[in-house]
């Protein structure tokens, strides 16, 4: 799609077809519809139809009810932010006290929405022209103000912006880049940023060993799920690590890492820690928060004796520990009528498909094992997962 055929999509006529494409996309394959549409419409006009009507029904993952009304592009919806994520992100900022934001690369605008519903002054810079208009459209069709260029982000004048939000591109023609040598904009122009206000959104793979000095990296979660790094640099640093878990906005950093995490045996509780808070180095800080102690010292796994409520982590009653040798564990779950199995394991050279075929189960009784080691021991923990409360 070219910019003129997005332009005419906005026109009276374009969003009739539109509509025309929401309204029988149900009853009808895309290849049947853009078939059909094609003898009354231009087919340039009705391709892009079609096919921001089928990319707004992906988008609902990440925007929710808000995609039904906006546009994008297939790789630059991939690399959108969550939106529940760019409202955290924004509301920290609102929380700094910093008024204007400056999007460096803000693609189809979703921290661009998330920093104006905040009630930040926006204003986005994107190279491409196709993603630049989407941008604009999408703040318009949700009633927000903000100004979008269409310019290189390593050539915009940076002055005058409290804040400068980056999120480099990490796809090319050829998939996904790992290596921020090979981001765009370049890796040097984001350590260079760093020095100043900013926020540069990463890979959650990011190795610590990059992150600048007196940078702060939040490892950020959504509903389970692992989804970035997010670089905090000049004044925005507040401490060096922080692991943040949405829904909830529980957050973790090293401030409360102890210097050494007590090791210690299974208690009645055993604790998953979220990857944010794994990711981020702070399992021993989680432990202290717990009241509780690593099972072993290079696992992240936390036992306690007493449950406490939290969403950084995953909690679990431990019911009984069984035998970690095959045979006796086959026989200790047939006892106990078991046959639908869930295997966690941390540490142990165990490979869950293949164990669950060794075991061949034919019980009533669903469970869950933990395979881990204890101080070093091989050992395996019948537990009940315990439902989160509130």
């Amino acid at each position: 799609m070219d910019v003129e055929t997005f332009v005419r999509l906005l026109e009276p006529a374009g969003q009739a077809l539109l509509a025309e494409v929401r309204a029988c996309a149900g009853d009808e394959s895309d290849l049947a519809l853009g078939a059909r549409l094609r003898q009354d419409h231009d087919a340039a006009l009705v391709a892009a139809a079609v096919t921001q009507n089928h990319l707004r029904g992906h988008a609902r993952a990440k925007f929710g009810e808000a995609a039904a009304t906006m546009y994008a592009t297939l790789d630059a919806l991939q690399q959108s932010t969550r939106a529940p994520v760019a409202a955290h992100r924004a509301e920290r900022l609102v929380e700094t006290g910093v008024g204007s934001v400056l999007d460096l690369g803000c693609g189809i605008g979703g921290d661009l929405l998330a920093c104006a519903r905040a009630g930040l002054r926006v204003t986005g810079v994107e190279v491409d022209p196709v993603r630049a208009a989407i941008a604009r459209a999408n703040l318009a069709a949700a009633g927000l103000d903000g100004e979008v260029l269409t310019a290189d982000a390593m050539t915009v004048d940076t002055a005058g912006h409290e804040v400068v939000f980056c999120d480099p591109a990490r796809r090319n023609g050829k998939g996904r880049i790992f290596l921020p040598q090979g981001w765009s904009p370049s890796w040097k122009f984001v350590t260079d940023l760093l020095r100043r206000a900013s926020v540069v959104k990463t890979a959650p793979g990011i190795p610590h060993s990059l992150v600048p000095d007196g940078v702060e990296a939040e490892f950020v979660s959504h509903g389970g799920d692992l989804v970035e790094a997010a670089l905090w640099g000049g004044p925005l640093a507040s401490t060096r690590r922080r692991a943040s878990v949405l829904p909830s906005g529980e957050q973790l950093s090293d401030a409360d890492e102890p210097v050494s995490a007590p090791t210690g045996p299974v208690g009645a509780y055993l604790y998953e820690p979220d990857d944010a808070v794994i990711r981020a180095g702070l399992v021993a800080g989680f432990s202290r928060c717990v009241a509780g102690h690593l099972l072993d010292p290079h696992i992240a796994y936390v036992g306690a004796d007493e449950l406490t409520s939290t969403s950084l982590a995953r909690a679990y009653l431990v019911r009984e520990q069984l035998p970690f040798r095959h045979k006796q564990l086959r026989a200790a779950l047939r006892e106990r009528d078991v046959g639908t199995l869930t295997i966690k394991k941390r540490g142990v050279d165990v490979v869950p498909e293949l164990l669950r075929q060794r075991l061949r189960l034919t019980g009533s009784v669903p469970a869950t094992l933990v395979m881990t080691r204890v101080d070093g021991t091989g050992c395996v923990l019948l537990v009940e997962p315990v439902q989160p409360t509130g």
